[in-house]
This record gives structure tokens, C-alpha cells and sequence, in this order.
């Protein structure tokens, strides 16, 4: 609902007006061409995109690859480094570390201990909820 979605609910969700949000998606596999070009459709910076990409381990040689070829790791780092260059009140990440190896892993924990964004996730690792999370909702 937050992100604009229908869905059958009760109640009422009020939104401040003027809320940024940044969103990661669990499935990622729609990304396609140009890694820039999607970037700065995105509306972040060319620069900072490339170099918190390359802090999760991201090679060089795959800046001018087709998203496309990308395997599912690489596109989850694309969607979530295009994140953390977005500047937003609230980011909604849904199971963030899906595909993602470990040395990326321990990369973004860094990052989000480091600038304490306002972050609500799903997330089934259990030391990255534990180490990131300030609250938690179980279902």
C-alpha cells in the first residue's frame, strides 16, 4: 500500500505528503540494458551508483554487459546500490540478501550500521535482522 499498490485491507494508511521512498524488490530479474542508462532513468548519480557497486564486489567489465545477462546476485546489488544512492525518508527492502554471497552481505550491513537509514525489510537471515533491525514484526 505504501508504494501505491492495490490490496485488499481494512483500515486506513496515511502517508505524509512529500514521503520519499526507495524500494527494493524481491525479484529483480526485469532489469535489462544499459547499466548507466537505467541508473540515471533511476534519478541517481552516475559516480556514487558505480562506486557503492563496486564496494559489493561488483566487477568493471560488467558496467557495459546487458543487465539481462546479469546473474540474479548482480541484479539484486544493481537494485540495491541504486538505494542507497537514493536519497529517501523510508527505504522498503524485500528480502534483501536473496542471491547475495557473503562478502556483499557483510558490505551493505556496513553500510546501513554506518548511515542508519530509515529501513523497513524482509529478511529471512536472522543475524543480518538481528545486527540491522531496531524492532521486528513477527507473522
Amino acid at each position: 500500500m505504501l508504494l501505491g499498490e492495490e490490496v485488499p485491507h481494512i483500515g486506513t494508511l496515511w502517508q505524509a505528503s512529500g514521503l520519499s521512498i526507495s524500494y527494493v524488490p524481491q525479484r529483480a530479474d526485469y532489469l535489462r540494458g544499459d547499466l548507466t542508462a537505467w541508473a540515471e532513468g533511476q534519478g541517481v548519480d552516475r559516480t556514487q551508483f558505480l562506486t557503492v557497486l563496486r564496494k559489493l564486489d561488483f566487477s568493471r567489465e560488467l558496467f557495459s554487459r546487458d543487465m539481462g545477462e546479469y546473474s540474479a546476485g548482480q541484479q539484486k546489488k544493481v537494485l540495491i546500490a541504486a538505494s542507497l544512492c537514493q536519497s529517501a525518508h523510508l527505504y522498503v527492502w524485500d528480502e534483501p540478501l536473496n542471491y547475495i554471497d557473503l562478502f556483499s552481505r557483510m558490505q551493505i550491513e556496513e553500510l546501513l550500521l554506518e548511515y542508519r537509514p530509515t529501513l523497513l525489510f524482509v529478511e529471512h537471515d536472522r543475524v543480518f535482522r538481528e545486527n540491522i533491525a531496531t524492532g521486528g514484526v513477527e507473522l
